[in-house]
């Protein structure tokens, strides 16, 4: 194992143990835990621009639609906690599944359209709807017990199973990229012609990634309802995709930790923000966004790992003997 995998794996490691020691030095659990679902959400969009190459504008219609089959399952039908999340990702999975079958069929902004447009359409079909609550949304969703045993009312156990969903989701990504899937992938990324004429039935490939991103940014949805205990139309608006969109630049684009990194950023400003300056915080976080962009063209951990191998490589220059 070289020093650089070595290095990232004792940096997870300590951001693991980071995370299980959490609630015990003083972090709030609730703020801990929006982080986290927000951190799957850009993880999960990840998955479809960082690695698939597809800049996707509706992401918000399966987090939003999600938090609210989630919330309706468990407030209106009983249903335990897990199958509640459980229906929001499959339900956010079979969304995909119809934009994907339609937005794939095009590219590069035509593509961003496409799912732009869809999504608005599920956000209006949230803001009729007799069962989201309309404008009021879908309030008082209790949290429960897990598999009808474990009970979630308190702050520190639901931290616990939203931590180790994340944790195994994160894990779930990180496989899908390292697969021969998702090799493939990276290839439609970087050269499709050349990916087709190898004979990579591409649009294939595309649309199970689509797939697998909308069903992860349910899941991120439905546990978002399950701490906060609501679902709104803020969830679907298309401000949130632009949300996620964001995160997922400020960290780096196409690297595991980077997302997760910005969603970190954008929420702890929102949390701290919020009450000083009302709705100017969002004002501060794109003029942070913009000096980001033009400091870090890579994001903030994308310019850290480019920096690192710059060093690496030059070290190894340094020690290759000259050549007589």
């Amino acid at each position: 194992m070289n020093n650089s995998k070595k290095l990232t794996r004792i940096t997870y490691l300590a951001l693991l143990a980071l995370l299980l020691l959490a609630p015990m030095i003083g972090l709030y659990p609730v703020f801990v835990m929006k982080l986290l679902c927000f951190a799957l959400f850009a993880c999960a969009f990840n998955l479809l621009l960082g690695f698939t190459g597809l800049l996707s504008f509706g992401h918000a219609a399966f987090f939003g639609s999600a938090a609210y089959i989630t919330g309706w399952f468990i407030k209106s039908q009983h249903w335990t906690p897990e199958l509640g999340i459980l229906a929001g990702t499959v339900g956010a999975g079979l969304i995909g599944l119809l934009v994907g079958m339609v937005a794939i069929r095009r590219q590069g902004i035509y593509f961003a359209m496409i799912t732009l447009a869809i999504a608005q359409m599920v956000f209006f079909v949230c803001l009729q709807a007799s069962f989201t609550g309309g404008e009021d949304g879908l309030q008082g969703v209790p949290r429960g017990q897990l598999f009808g045993m474990f009970s979630l009312q308190s702050d520190t156990a639901l931290y616990y199973f939203v931590m180790a969903v994340f944790v195994l989701s994160f894990l779930f990504i990180s496989r899908i990229v390292h697969s021969p899937f998702g090799q493939v992938l990276k290839m439609i990324r970087e050269n499709e012609p050349r990916a087709i004429s190898l004979g990579y039935q591409v649009d294939r490939y595309k649309l199970l990634a689509f797939v697998l991103s909308a069903a992860l940014a349910g899941m991120a949805g439905s546990l978002k309802t399950l701490v906060m205990g609501f679902a709104t139309l803020s969830d679907v608006h298309w401000s949130m995709s632009g949300e996620v969109i964001l995160m997922t630049l400020l960290g780096g684009v196409g690297t595991f930790f980077g997302p997760a990194f910005g969603a970190g950023i954008v929420v702890s400003l929102q949390d701290l923000l919020a009450d000083k300056v009302g709705s100017w915080v969002n004002v501060i976080i794109g003029v942070i966004f913009v000096v980001c962009v033009m400091a870090f063209r890579k994001g903030v951990v994308g310019e850290l790992q480019a920096f690192r191998e710059r060093r690496r490589q030059a070290s190894a220059a340094k020690a290759t003997p000259p050549q007589v």
